[in-house]
């Protein structure tokens, strides 16, 4: 282990002071990342905290992996969430690994809530608390990350962390924007930033990351590299990216649309991968670190008001989570809609999966009389209105009445609020996700700290069903889904992209790890995981998290997947053979 990576920078933002702690445990032990980071999540987050309220630190923390091996990208970021209640895990990729591996930290820590607006700026060794006010409450999080790279030093090799409105205001799903199309999206972290009155984090590096085996290291990162550029798989994430799941998953009778009212478009919808990329694809992007260049940016022209041969061209990153959300799931039937909304939700700050499903509830809540234009103040939200929809985009991100008050904390708070918990789509109090496709998937939504489809790929797990034809009893699905769930939580405390999955198997990581004198072998690697997935678990638990009385929409069980409608009391099964596992009582090794 490099001297470097267990060095923990600590930021108390009620004092305005930092300081650096040795962490070797954490990082010689859990090997960084969100092993590393539900560890300092446990010992600085004091049980029952206010999630918006000064003791709730974010952690930020990179893996022995980090700036050194392709596709190790990511950084994570561990905080109670205010959307849930519980663990918060959000990862993100852009230069963020980068900059905080190469300034010469392994994890930076949050704390404390500033007295006015600030920003953190940490370069060559030193934090400066730089002041804010005059970003504070600017319309669009794009114009305060131009702002920032005008003025903070780092050019070309810096991350630029912001909020928008969204965050500042305490919308508990706003997200933090990374390097403008980068995001630690769910489960509201933007919302964190705004509580503590920090609108920012700008950070660099120029630091060197010491090898113990150079010819060894050498070997396996041309292996992988080669390996990353020349599989299908990466094929597949660089020339469409995950927009090319929109298609397929309609085919099957798998993409919620409308509230999930229905599971497919009747006919190929316009925002699938490949429509995009025949009509509106311009750039591709790559994170630091990565061959892959999987960041798909679409060309938005739209004509100017009123001057004829006058367009304004926009590039917004999309992938298939905010196809899903905020084309699929209201209805859109346009290309440039979905894209503008996309744009919408990324300049106030959302998380584009939940605002999408919020907004898709409160069509169908309109559409049943729940609520009327008392409420939604004149406007009237109907499927595939993009103009209204974005309205209202921007008064959940400014909170402006009761009714956006309460749109601001997701559909959990507004089915509580005004009916329809029926078709409200939140799985532990967060939105569902865009794949439909059987029992594997709720499970996912229902037990993941991240309430992602990449949590445990339960998703892949149902197709992969459907094509053999088989069924797994209850207690064979949850067993295998926690058995993935713990070999992922190595990458993730690694941290090295889950699309890079099928690279990093367990003797591989072991070997990259031996090139920089770790000893590790798989069976040590599966414990941990295996361990880091039950802390993760605890603090949600700690935290009153329940699997046994977890929340499962009537919606999501009612209307059929591919195989048929998911039974309830089976994932009440699968969901207490999950529990045993997580707490330890099956007598299950790693």
């Amino acid at each position: 282990m490099d001297r470097f990576l267990p060095r923990v920078l600590r930021v108390d933002l009620t004092r305005k002071r930092s300081w650096v702690e040795e962490r070797p445990d954490l990082f010689r032990d859990r090997i960084g990342g969100t092993g590393a980071a539900i560890e300092l999540l446990h010992e600085l987050c004091p049980a029952g905290a206010d999630p918006l309220g000064p003791e709730n630190p974010i952690v930020f923390a990179v893996g022995a992996l980090s700036a050194l091996y392709p596709l190790a990208s990511k950084t994570v970021a561990l905080f109670k969430s205010p959307h849930t209640g519980n663990l918060g895990e959000s990862h993100c990729g852009g230069r963020t690994a980068f900059a905080l591996r190469l300034a010469g930290y392994g994890a930076l820590v949050v704390e404390g809530r500033s007295d006015v607006p600030v920003y953190l700026s940490i370069h060559d060794g030193g934090v400066r608390f730089r002041d804010a006010r005059t970003l504070w409450g600017m319309g669009s999080s794009v114009t305060v990350g131009r702002i920032l790279r005008d003025v903070e030093p780092g050019s070309g090799y810096r991350t630029i962390l912001r909020i928008g409105r969204a965050g500042e205001r305490g919308v508990t799903y706003a997200a933090a924007i990374a390097e403008t199309y980068r995001h630690f999206g769910r489960l509201g972290l933007g919302a964190v930033f705004g509580s503590k009155n920090l609108k920012a984090i700008v950070l660099s590096g120029k630091g060197a990351i010491p090898v113990a085996e150079m010819g060894r290291y050498q070997k396996l990162y041309r292996g992988l590299h080669e390996r990353a550029v020349r599989s299908d798989l990466m094929k597949k994430y660089h020339e469409l990216g995950t927009a090319q799941n929109v298609g397929p998953l309609n085919e099957m009778g798998a993409l919620p649309v409308r509230n999930l009212q229905a599971t497919r478009y009747s006919e190929e919808p316009a925002f699938s991968g490949e429509r995009l990329a025949q009509g509106y694809l311009g750039r591709r992007l790559a994170c630091a670190g990565c061959p892959v260049a999987c960041i798909h940016l679409a060309a938005l022209r739209e004509p100017h008001p009123e001057e004829p041969y006058f367009y304004k061209t926009t590039f917004v990153s999309y992938d298939h989570e905010p196809l899903y959300a905020l084309g699929a799931m209201l209805g859109v039937e346009e290309a440039a809609g979905v894209l503008k909304m996309i744009d919408a939700v990324g300049h106030v700050g959302l998380d584009a999966m939940t605002a999408g499903v919020v907004l898709a509830w409160a069509t169908e809540a309109f559409d049943r009389g729940l609520i009327t234009e008392r409420e939604t103040g004149g406007l009237r939200p109907r499927w595939g209105d993009v103009a209204v929809y974005g309205e209202m985009v921007r008064r959940i991100a400014d909170r402006e009445s009761e009714f956006y008050r309460i749109l601001g904390e997701g559909v959990r708070a507004a089915a509580e609020r005004y009916g329809g918990a029926e078709f409200a789509l939140h799985l532990g109090g967060n939105e569902m996700p865009g794949y439909h496709t059987g029992p594997g998937a709720l499970l996912t939504y229902l037990s993941g700290a991240r309430h992602s489809h990449l949590d445990s790929a339960g998703y892949a797990v149902d197709q992969d069903l459907l094509r053999r034809g088989e069924e797994l009893a209850p207690a064979d699905l949850a067993r295998r889904l926690v058995e993935e769930e713990a070999r992922r939580q190595v990458l993730s405390s690694l941290v090295v992209c889950f699309f890079a999955r099928g690279l990093y198997d367990l003797p591989t990581v072991a070997a990259c790890l031996g090139a920089l004198g770790d000893d590790w072998d798989e069976g040590r690697l599966r414990n941990l995981g295996a361990e880091v997935l039950r802390r993760k678990h605890a603090f949600k638990v700690r935290e009153g998290f329940d699997l046994g009385t977890v929340s499962i929409p009537e919606r999501a069980v009612t209307t059929p997947a591919p195989g048929g409608a998911v039974d309830e009391r089976y994932l009440r099964r699968a969901l207490a053979e999950m529990e045993r596992w997580l707490e330890g009582d099956d007598g299950m090794e790693g």
